[in-house]
């Protein structure tokens, strides 16, 4: 249903360094560079970062944010892990979300930004 997301970001740089390391464990990779934005994806590019248009700073919305899916409970942590260890903030260690639904595993975290993101898989019945 959606082709791609795309968030602001103040300096493109630092959030390629930070999306390179914290969506490497889901699977995705960096598809597409430019001085104003980068893009990530698995072979199209559906995730983006770029410099606000308007030349402002940028801005997080009140509510706002993307969720990438994870294979397994091993990727949500390692993004989870990464993201901490490339100046991401904990909005939400890496556990289960019973007020989703039963098997929701997930980790939330801010981006350098302020960005909320998210990694989530669903655990298999009966399994770690």
């Amino acid at each position: 249903m959606i082709s791609h997301v795309s968030v602001g970001v103040e300096d493109v740089a630092r959030a390629v360094s930070f999306y390179d390391a914290v969506l490497a464990p889901l699977g995705y990779r960096q598809i597409l560079f430019q001085e104003s934005g980068a893009a990530w994806g698995t072979e199209f590019p559906t995730f983006w970062v770029a410099s606000p248009d308007d030349g402002n700073r940028p801005n997080p919305g009140n509510g706002v944010h993307i969720c990438f899916n994870a294979a397994n409970k091993g990727a949500v942590d390692a993004f989870y892990a990464s993201a901490l260890e490339n100046g991401g903030i904990d909005d939400g260690e890496p556990g289960l979300r019973p007020k989703y639904t039963h098997n929701y595993y997930a980790a939330f975290v801010r981006d350098p930004d302020g960005n909320k993101i998210e990694a989530v898989c669903f655990l298999r019945e009966n399994r770690p």
